[in-house]
């Protein structure tokens, strides 16, 4: 009977600790910066963590994951404290998923419990905690008291040394630009040429004093009446990435460079340019993530349109709250007419897309 309980327990301790070590490495994944930085924009700040917090909290967190997973495998304080200390977590993350979920109305979204590697939903991550604590409960129940001792030292060394290397795998950096220009081996010339004039001369960012812009290689010259069947303009908000962003049809776009999704969008979108010359022009605000891959990223789109990089965190919060990438947003004179975001009910529509396009204003305001 004792050898069965034995084993039954073990059976537990490695399952919890197995769901701890996993969920604190898929908060890393892709890239540790990368992957902490969206779990603090996407869950922290919804909470009300400040930025100056967040980068602490969410690396503290992730380690105490990672030591908690580590050290359900050893005995000591196992039944004393560290069951208890580990359920007490579950239930606080039942609590905090509870109260999202009720938060925005539904199971709709990733919870971040196993960052991007395991997109899980609130509900989801409700039923596993839960089935957690009662095994935690479980535990407890048939673990034999001798080991309710031990050298807390272990625990604390273990601890610090986890979060020390959450901290050392993904250091908190300083604050930075927000903007960082990408630079091409040379200035093509644009046909818009006041927006080359405003990227060389704009002094929006003090501390990058030369900006430059990728030349459209589908940019058609044509002369284009004017038409009084447009929205009043007005600022976007985007005229600091792109001088002429609210002069006219632009296309505003948000991609992450090794994204198959967005180049897929990308290259939809350079189909839609190469069918009618006066498609409204192209801007890509790329996310700062393997920006290594850009080059490949535009010659699968089919095309090269003038980008600029973003930060991570300042870029998730352009994006939106809640949004996802691809992005893709239709701005006339500044108003903006269509905003797709992600892979799920509100992703990029191509067919419709195009229609909205070449509707005219009067017929969109009726809509």
């Amino acid at each position: 009977m004792e050898s069965k309980k034995t084993s039954i327990s073990w059976a537990i301790r490695i399952i919890i600790s197995l769901l701890f070590i996993v969920s604190a490495i898929a908060k890393m994944y892709p890239s540790p910066y990368f992957a902490i930085s969206t779990f603090e924009v996407k869950q922290l700040y919804t909470l009300g963590f400040s930025e100056k917090i967040a980068p602490y909290f969410s690396r503290i967190l992730i380690g105490i994951e990672l030591a908690l997973g580590f050290l359900i495998l050893q005995n000591n304080f196992l039944k004393k404290f560290l069951v208890p200390v580990t359920t007490l977590m579950l239930l606080v993350f039942v609590g905090h998923l509870t109260y999202v979920t009720y938060l925005v109305g539904g199971n709709t979204g990733n919870c971040g419990c196993f960052g991007e590697l395991l997109p899980m939903t609130p509900v989801e991550a409700i039923i596993k905690n839960i089935v957690a604590i009662f095994l935690l409960v479980y535990l407890y129940n048939i673990l034999p008291n001798r080991i309710n001792q031990g050298n807390f030292w272990i625990l604390t060394t273990v601890l610090f040394s986890t979060i020390l290397g959450i901290f050392m795998v993904a250091p908190i950096q300083p604050p930075a630009s927000k903007y960082s220009i990408a630079t091409p081996a040379e200035i093509e010339t644009d046909s818009i040429q006041d927006e080359i004039k405003a990227a060389v001369t704009d002094s929006v960012i003090p501390q990058l004093n030369q900006k430059t812009i990728v030349k459209d290689t589908l940019k058609k010259v044509a002369v284009i009446a004017e038409n009084n069947d447009e929205p009043k303009k007005i600022k976007s908000g985007n005229s600091h990435f792109f001088a002429t962003i609210d002069n006219g049809k632009k296309i505003l776009c948000y991609f992450v460079p090794g994204c198959d999704h967005c180049r897929e969008v990308a290259k939809e979108l350079t189909e839609l340019k190469q069918k009618n010359k006066n498609f409204p022009d192209i801007k890509i605000l790329f996310m700062n993530e393997e920006d290594y891959l850009i080059p490949e990223f535009f010659k699968f789109a089919g095309a090269t349109y003038p980008y600029k990089i973003v930060e991570i965190i300042p870029f998730w919060k352009i994006l939106g709250n809640g949004n996802q990438t691809p992005g893709v947003k239709y701005l006339w004179n500044g108003n903006q007419i269509k905003y797709y975001t992600g892979i799920e009910d509100n992703k990029f529509n191509q067919k419709e897309f195009e229609t909205i396009v070449n509707t005219p204003f009067k017929e969109l305001k009726n809509n």
